[in-house]
Order: C-alpha cells, then structure tokens, then sequence
C-alpha cells in the first residue's frame, strides 16, 4: 500500500464519530502554585475527567465525539455538561444522579507543572450497565476507555467491561489509556495492572506514561516495558516521555518521536490532549486504512499529536488549554 495521503486530515468524508467514556469530575486546581494541597488556600473550578478532556481536545481538533459518564444533579455536574456543550461534545449519554455528588478532583500544581491529586470520589462510579444499554455502538468507530478509576470497585467497573465487549463485537477501534493514580490505589496495585492488561490486550492502540509503563509490566527499563507489550499484544502504543515526546511501538520496533519545547505552565490534560489528536486524526480513515498504516504514518500521527500535547502544558487547565488547539495546529 502506498503511505496515506495525509492532505485528507481536513476531509470530513466517512469521518468515524468517537465514544469516550469513564470519569467525569471537577478539577478543584490549587492557585498557590508550589505548594502542597495541606498548605493551599485558593482554588479555581474547571471542568475534568481524562476521558473528558480527551472527547474535548477530539472536538476542539474538529473531530465528532460523544461521551458517557454520570455527574451529580448539582451547579457542578450542570457545569461539566455545559463545558463539554461548548466545545460541541454529544453529551447525550450523560447522566444525571439525583443520589451521588459530582465526582472532585483537589490539584495542586509544583514548580515543575507536575500534579498533587487527592480524589472525593461521587457519581462518575455510579455509571452503570442499565445506563449505558441503549446506546447504539454501531453509530460509532472508535471508542476510548480513558481512566483506571474505572477499575475501582463501583457499577463503572462492570460497565466499563460491558461497553469493551460490545464494542469488540461491533469491530470498532479499541483505544485504552490507564491514567494510574497511586492515590486511589494504594496498596492495591495488583488490581490496577490486572485490569490494565486485560483491556490493552485488546486494545488497538493505548497510551501509557513512562511510569505506568513500568508498573504494569513489572520492568526496570522503558526498552524492557516496549518488549513485554510486544510479548503481549499487538496493539500500537505510546509511551509518553514528558519533554522528551513519546516512544512509539509498532510491529516489535520503538521509535522515539520528538516533541516541541515549550514553557509548561501546568501539565494537566497533555496525555489527554495527545490521545485526542491521536483519535482525532484516525477518525479520518477507514478500519482498512488504519489497519494498513505503516510505521512512517504513525510516525506522523504522533508527531502531531505531541504538538496537541506540549500546547496543551502552555495553558492552566486541560479544558481551557483545549480552547487553543485546532486541527491547523497539527500541520504547522
């Protein structure tokens, strides 16, 4: 096959619309940028969730995205939904819970960029089998499963398995990214990698970190952690590597596709930011074209999508980072 003619990332012929479904929260981000939550005073509300932010960095790209979630019926939940309304996310699948408050996420922001997260976990666990059985997944050609809180126990967890199986049984792409919180696991590790193995060796394609790469596979090197993926599965991955771009794996070789320096301002959204450019451009293509690719094309694929990610860190607060990128940022 000839390498794909990527003048089509602007065609809107046979685009793939894209489900996303898991966590959806408030970011509480600590202002008092340096210091531990036990010392912050001030905080700014924002729109969240990983699979959230990767259906809005999908649609503010030009992509069409639906999501599945549960909020609260409280201004918090009211505010997700209307955040995601305007970046022009389907937020049809969202449900209101009338029991549960929307879930909180409390970040607070070092000198590096780098996160301190502690979770007041609410409705987000609650999404459950009933409320996601009328959704059509043949409408759809890529869903994205985008956060491990979703392996903790609760109805979400069920669901999350339940929507993988139908999906798997309609042939859409498969695309998984853990997003591990040591914080909400704890001790309980052993969970978090089972689970993240069971949807990666059905995956398509997943993006992990450089440190959730070595915790699922048990490895000491990031070229040992590529080794076991390819043991395990066939799937295109990522391995993000902060500044240094991501390590893309494809049919038993790793490439490392550089990113762009930046100065970060705050690093939250940038793995979700890269996952949605990922989706976002092959949403563009056929199941025959994507599985067709050669190396050379996701190559591309993730060069562009560590631009997505490394403007993202420019911005404080994934959403409002999101409000910057367009799919004319993928080509410059």
């Amino acid at each position: 096959m000839a390498h794909l003619n990527w003048s089509l990332i602007n065609c809107t012929i046979d685009v793939k619309k894209i489900l996303c479904i898991g966590e959806a929260l408030i970011d509480m981000i600590c202002t008092d940028k340096g210091l531990p939550l036990t010392e912050g005073d001030h905080f700014l509300k924002k729109a969240g969730g990983a699979p959230m932010n990767v259906a809005a960095a999908i649609a503010a790209l030009g992509g069409e995205v639906a999501v599945s979630a549960k909020v609260g019926a409280d201004p918090f939940g009211k505010h997700l939904i209307e955040v995601l309304n305007s970046f022009n996310v389907d937020t049809t699948e969202v449900i209101t819970d009338k029991e549960n408050f929307t879930t909180f996420a409390f970040v607070s922001l070092m000198e590096n960029g780098e996160r301190d997260f502690y979770f007041n976990r609410g409705a987000d666990r609650m999404l459950s089998k009933d409320d996601i059985s009328k959704i059509n997944v043949s409408d759809f050609g890529i869903a994205h499963f985008g956060s491990a809180t979703a392996f903790l126990p609760g109805p979400l967890q069920a669901t999350y398995l339940y929507l993988l199986e139908k999906a798997k049984a309609e042939n859409l792409f498969i695309s998984f990214d853990p997003n591990y919180r040591q914080l909400l696991f704890g001790e309980n590790q052993p969970e978090f990698i089972s689970r993240s193995w069971e949807f990666i060796k059905q995956a398509d394609f997943f993006k992990v970190s450089d440190e959730e790469a070595l915790l699922i596979t048990g490895k000491s090197t990031i070229d040992e952690a590529a080794q076991s993926f390819f043991d395990n599965t066939s799937a295109v991955f990522a391995i993000t590597l902060g500044k240094e771009g991501a390590l893309l794996g494809f049919e038993k070789s790793t490439t490392i596709i550089p990113s762009i320096s930046i100065q970060p301002v705050d690093t939250t959204g940038a793995g979700d930011a890269f996952v949605g450019a990922v989706l976002y451009q092959l949403g563009q293509y056929t199941s025959t074209e994507i599985k067709q690719m050669k190396e050379e094309d996701w190559k591309a694929i993730f060069l562009k999508a560590n631009k997505a990610g490394a403007r993202t860190c420019q911005y404080m607060g994934a959403m409002e980072a999101f409000r910057h990128l367009h799919k004319d940022l993928l080509n410059t």
